[in-house]
């Protein structure tokens, strides 16, 4: 491992110290004490990541000049500010616009289309239709790995524990900028990003994650953001999702990206 790798590692776990498999209340419930999670769900709203601090009020991510308020530092606000003009001229800093990646973690919890929350007695996984996207947390008592074993992934490493009908999961060593975005206002971190999720249900049909993000290298404080999830009415199903590297539409004689119906042929009437 370089030594850059290995001070990243530490910069990470030492961010997630106090978590430790003595916290880890509840491992291993047997299946009659887990909460009834199953179900297809959908994000409320659009996928503006911080939806409380979005300037302008209800604004939508990828519209120009819509932006939010990290807790960043200068650095990282020109960095911001940087993406903010790249979308307003139309220049994607995104990754996926390209496919072929994952959205990785925390934009999994941030990303349209359907999601399905599956618990077991040893871990949990989020599973999102767009991507797709697999988010495992790790129910079983098991730490985050030694700092010579930690390498950032787009996911990153989950370990969590049962507070009630609550699971709480601590998330390290994710990818960072130039890797991944948070969402398409052009929010960014660096791979340091160290995450806690609260994921319950409200009620029957709601599911809420409280997320607080923590990143010594581009925020002053820690970041505290709320999403919610719909349930979808019994019996919807989620699909695969299919997006290959550098997948794109069909493009007219005339340059006009195309939209292509179900059918597979274009529904644009002028070509």
């Amino acid at each position: 491992m370089t030594a850059s790798k290995s001070a990243l590692a530490a910069v990470a776990l030492l961010a997630a110290a106090a978590w430790t498999p003595a916290r880890a209340q509840g491992v291993n419930l047997p299946y009659t004490a887990l909460p009834d999670w199953s179900g297809v769900w959908q994000m409320n709203g659009n996928t503006v990541f911080d939806r409380a601090s979005v300037e302008p009020a209800n604004g939508a991510a990828g519209v120009a000049n819509v932006r939010e308020h990290p807790p960043y530092n200068a650095e990282w606000e020109a960095k911001y500010q940087a993406n903010i003009k790249k979308i307003a001229a139309d220049r994607w800093p995104d990754p996926l616009t390209f496919c072929g990646v994952p959205a990785g973690f925390p934009r999994a919890l941030n990303v349209p289309d359907t999601y399905e929350f599956v618990v077991r007695p040893e871990q949990a996984w989020i599973l999102t239709e767009n991507g797709p996207n697999v988010v495992r947390i790790y129910t079983d008592g098991r730490a985050h790995p030694a700092t010579d074993d930690v390498w950032n992934t787009f996911s990153g490493d989950s370990v969590g524990h049962w507070e009630g009908a609550t699971l709480v999961f601590d998330t390290i060593a994710m990818l960072g900028e130039g890797s991944t975005i948070i969402d398409r206002t052009g929010v960014i971190h660096s791979n340091a990003l160290h995450v806690v999720t609260r994921l319950h249900k409200v009620d029957a049909n709601t599911m809420e994650a409280n997320m607080t993000l923590e990143d010594p290298v581009a925020f002053t404080k820690p970041w505290s953001v709320t999403k919610r999830y719909r349930k979808l009415p019994a019996g919807t199903r989620a699909y695969d999702y299919a997006c290959s590297e550098n997948n794109r539409n069909l493009v007219a004689p005339s340059g006009k990206t195309l939209t292509l119906g179900g059918d597979g042929k274009p529904i644009d009437k002028e070509q």
